[in-house]
């Protein structure tokens, strides 16, 4: 984890949003997991698709956020078919904030 890659993929409402979303994601994309056959679960992730619909952004801009966000380790994704689902990276964030309480 890079402090400064992180700061920069949090720097914009949408991404700090996004993270905030995927903490809880059976609250904020209700109907996750729809575009997978039946039994297949993505332990939490949410498709692209459905964080364009809920960010009222593009696809090209949600996806360039998303692969800001992974490179800075705060997701992680997993790609089943053609979809593409993302998660919170809850390693990288704990690191986060026990950078917070020793270095700042």
């Amino acid at each position: 984890m890079e402090p400064i890659d992180v700061f920069k993929a949090l720097s914009n409402e949408t991404r700090l949003n996004i993270l905030k979303w995927l903490k809880e994601p059976e609250k904020h994309f209700p109907k996750q997991g729809a575009h997978l056959p039946k039994g297949v679960s993505v332990k939490g992730g949410v498709c692209v698709g459905d964080i364009q619909e809920k960010a009222k952004a593009s696809q090209s801009t949600v996806s360039q956020y998303l692969n800001m966000m992974q490179n800075a380790g705060l997701l992680e994704s997993v790609r089943y078919g053609q979809w593409t689902y993302y998660r919170r990276n809850e390693e990288t964030l704990s690191r986060l904030a026990e950078y917070f309480k020793t270095e700042i």
